[in-house]
């Protein structure tokens, strides 16, 4: 047991950042999501973040929770207190530790010259020693002395232990041996630290009555995954891949309860050999009239290329998840980005152009994934509902998933009655024919008896008919087709959710997992005197809202998560005289966005102005003179 470098402050209440770092497979995880439960139990509003290797076993992880009074979610720009159980990481985590911070560690053993820090409080617990006596020698034991870091965060922060108590059950309800262990450790840890009398002086967490009444948490591949099956996808094929493959693995959990018909399954799920399959059998079912979907990340991404340039040529209705992690190659197959966006929106070689939906929460997760079936089917296309690592994978608080009862929209779907009617009005099917100058032709599907439905798919060249060809003007006219159907999606595509005011001539545009941290810095902003109006990009096409808002301002911030500000080439691209307005914000270290840095990269652009404005003036008044 060490106590040093206490340091004397007023206890923040419910303001507290918390990073563990352990070891991958240990065993941390399971203490993890007990000690963000047990937080979000008392009410109290909490996100997390987690921070692990791509191997199975044995590199270091890292988790941060952050509990926040004021309902911030994004990753707190500091770290309060570093729970330091990873040997191999110990002498960089403890300087990730914020100046008057905490760092709780295994003392077990003592620490070494190269891990004492001034300006920090280090506070010990025998977690080893603990486990030992308290757990048989077993493969279990190295696993259990993650929880005692429960116990002792428990007792220093104002954790109520029959709060724990309920998490294990909700957790473990049907495993009591579980139970009873766990909680054996977790009192070790919360025993040792009230019998030592260690304290701290950072925090305190107080439950908050009510305060998160109603609320879940979730991840948002899980709110995709019910959202399709509520969107009534019938086909899924996939591949595992980091960081998607939970929201295929979610779909295979909750399918069966949802989706059968007199005992018998209404629905099949492939695991194909590789995403070329996968993404073959989807463009397949699509074809045939089902509602079929895939889910896979940036490089799987890139093995589907050919079959969604031919699901858009053939003009195939098919939805792809994209749940985007760091590159290229492999890059960080666990770490977050947003760096895939012109990789979907161009997606296939020649000239395309995608629908991108853009959910930014779990209800957007849930509700962009039920729709976009709609969209596929409506405009007979590749849509793709593009998620990160962060919004994905991590645990998020949010209101209940809400169902809009909305029929499906199936789009031009013509049935065996509607083909009759055409033929005796003098008229015949003809598959790629724009009738109503919307860019959408009409379709059929295989299983319609009239015989006049049946046409040729193909992915070459044809003509109006379906007919094979390679005549110079049939292909000009298929692709400028294609691109009025793709200019009607604009009036389509769910629209920005915009926040103005009248008089500010400052703008700040986001999408995805960046919302979060956006809203915490534009609240940090306007208390330094710059205020900003807001819109939140929730799909591409660009709109005419869109155009609207970069217009009605001088300067727009525009946050995204990749190096080469991919989404600001898009407005530049749609607009050049506007995209002139633009002001990229990036990020791109793998890490998830944080107000700190977002607010830094500001002020640095509104510092530079200024001075290189006040620069331009002495120059034109030197020039006068």
């Amino acid at each position: 047991m060490t106590a040093s470098n206490p340091i004397m402050e007023t206890p923040a209440i419910n303001d507290l950042s918390i990073c563990v770092a352990t070891e991958n497979g240990s065993g941390s995880a399971s203490a993890n999501n007990i000690l963000f439960k047990a937080i979000f139990k008392m009410g109290i509003p909490c996100s997390s973040k987690n921070m692990f290797p791509s191997n199975i076993q044995g590199l270091p992880t890292w988790y941060q929770i952050r509990a926040c009074a004021d309902g911030y979610f994004g990753r707190k720009d500091v770290i309060d207190v570093m729970v330091m159980f990873n040997d191999a990481t110990a002498t960089k985590d403890i300087y990730r530790v914020r100046d008057g911070g905490l760092i709780l560690y295994d003392d077990s053993k003592p620490l070494t010259s190269d891990l004492k820090r001034e300006g920090v409080q280090c506070l010990g617990v025998p977690a080893n020693k603990l486990i030992q006596k308290l757990v048989p020698a077993s493969p279990l034991r190295a696993k259990q002395r993650n929880v005692v870091y429960v116990g002792a965060l428990a007792y220093l922060f104002g954790i109520d232990m029959e709060t724990i108590k309920e998490v294990l059950q909700d957790t473990f309800g049907k495993k009591p041996a579980v139970i009873e262990s766990n909680l054996l450790c977790i009192d070790a840890g919360y025993q040792h630290m009230k019998e030592n009398g260690l304290t701290q002086n950072i925090a305190r967490l107080e439950a908050i009555p009510n305060g998160n009444k109603g609320k879940i948490v979730t991840e948002g591949n899980t709110a995709c995954a019910l959202g399709a099956i509520y969107g009534g996808v019938s086909f899924v094929s996939w591949y595992p891949i980091t960081p998607s493959s939970s929201l295929a693995e979610a779909l295979e959990h909750y399918i069966p309860r949802l989706r059968k018909s007199n005992g018998k399954a209404t629905y099949a799920i492939i695991q194909a050999e590789d995403e070329i399959a996968a993404a073959g059998m989807v463009a397949g079912a699509g074809w045939a009239g089902a509602r079929a979907m895939t889910s896979t990340s940036g490089p799987g991404l890139s093995l589907m290329n050919e079959t969604i340039g031919l699901a858009y040529f053939a003009e195939i209705p098919t939805v792809f998840f994209i749940i985007q992690r760091g590159g290229p190659s492999t890059g960080l197959p666990t770490r977050t980005q947003q760096a895939d966006i012109q990789l979907m929106y161009y997606c296939s070689h020649g000239d395309t152009r995608h629908i991108i939906l853009i959910p930014h929460d779990m209800n957007s997760c849930f509700d962009l994934a039920r729709r976009s079936f709609d969209f596929a089917e409506r405009f007979q296309t590749p849509v793709f509902v593009m998620l990160d690592l962060d919004l994905g994978m991590n645990l998020w608080s949010s209101d209940p998933l809400k169902l809009l009862k909305e029929p499906f929209d199936r789009g031009k779907l013509l049935t065996a009655e509607q083909l009759e009617q055409l033929k005796k009005e003098g008229k015949k099917f003809r598959r790629y024919f724009d009738v109503d100058g919307d860019g959408i032709p009409y379709r059929t599907i295989p299983g319609n008896p009239h015989r006049n439905a049946a046409y040729f798919a193909r992915g070459s060249g044809h003509d109006t008919d379906a007919r094979y060809s390679e005549d110079e003007n049939d292909y000009k006219e298929t692709l400028d087709r294609l691109r009025r159907k793709f200019q009607t999606a604009r009036k389509y595509v769910p629209k920005p959710i915009v926040e103005m005011t009248e008089g500010i001539k400052t703008g700040v545009i986001c999408f995805g997992s960046s919302y979060e941290p956006s809203r915490e810095a534009r609240d940090r902003l306007r208390s330094m005197g710059l205020k900003t109006n807001h819109l939140l990009l929730r799909a591409l096409p660009l709109t005419e809202e869109t155009k609207q808002f970069l217009a009605a301002h001088e300067v727009i911030y525009l946050l995204e998560q990749n190096r080469d500000a991919q989404m600001a080439a898009i407005f530049k691209e749609e607009w050049p005289a506007l995209g002139a307005k633009i002001v990229s914000v990036l990020i791109y270290d793998g890490l998830p966005a944080t107000a700190g840095e977002i607010v830094r990269q500001i002020q640095e652009h509104q510092t530079n102005s200024r001075r290189g404005a006040k620069e331009w003036q002495e120059k034109k008044l030197i020039a006068s003179n």
